[in-house]
């Protein structure tokens, strides 16, 4: 079971990009199975987890905007396309007998059902892994923003992101190879120095609700299992002041 109690209920951000495994683009089926594996993990030992998936893999809005498409229309297909993902997560999380329910922040109830706060709580203590889909609902906010405020409307202990890399630097650890590595820092600092962590909107809202959030590599064997069994893993940003390099 859970060794670490304020682990109890976690939000977990999963980029769309992370779900083309090798790949350029779309899902891939071994990818999505090896997270699907590592979310049963968790709710195998009680972990409450919510879910919420990007959709860069089959969409990005930024760049059509760049040539001349509305950014709002550009903003609605990449929530669409979150939602693409969501039904994939739980097609995949569904195949291991998990319960599973997701929620859109924009109808398309024939489906699934749209979010709801008090639903998404209840869900979460019945033993339900929830999935948001669509963002926030709203154009000009990412799925960063999206999994903050989520993560905060459910109560979460703390918020995920999960990454390809090990956790937060000063640089980019690929071309600069001194970069130093933040195994704790504050989210005072990670906008200061305008660390690559999350969006500035995502960081304020955890920052002014004192929600903790993890920064970790995904594709790390057993690495969510062994966070919430207590190992340090990755970065860990919260209020205050203090970090350790």
């Amino acid at each position: 079971m859970i060794q670490d109690r304020s682990h109890q209920r976690i939000l977990l951000k999963l980029s769309g990009e992370a779900l083309m495994g090798s790949g350029t683009d779309g899902i891939d089926p071994d990818t999505l199975e090896r997270y699907a594996q590592a979310v049963c993990d968790l709710v195998a030992v009680g972990v409450q987890l919510a879910l919420v998936v990007g959709g860069g893999n089959l969409f990005r809005g930024a760049g059509l905007a760049a040539r001349g498409m509305d950014r709002v229309t550009g903003d609605h297909m990449g929530m669409l396309a979150t939602l693409m993902n969501a039904l994939a997560m739980q097609d995949a999380l569904e195949r291991r007998n998990l319960n599973v329910r997701t929620m859109s922040a924009i109808q398309v109830v024939q489906i699934c059902e749209s979010f709801e706060r008090r639903r998404a709580i209840r869900y979460l203590d019945q033993g339900y892994v929830v999935i948001f889909a669509a963002g926030t609902g709203n154009p000009f906010f990412t799925t960063d923003s999206a999994a903050s405020l989520r993560a905060i409307e459910i109560g979460a202990d703390l918020l995920i992101k999960a990454t390809k890399v090990d956790g937060i630097y000063s640089a980019d650890p690929l071309t600069e190879p001194t970069a130093t590595f933040y195994r704790r820092i504050s989210y005072d600092q990670v906008l200061r120095d305008e660390l690559q962590v999350m969006d500035t909107t995502a960081i304020i809202l955890c920052r002014d609700h004192n929600l903790p959030l993890r920064i970790m590599n995904i594709n790390e064997p057993g690495a969510l299992l062994r966070l919430i069994r207590g190992e340090d893993i990755g970065s860990l940003v919260v209020s205050g002041n203090q970090h350790d390099c």
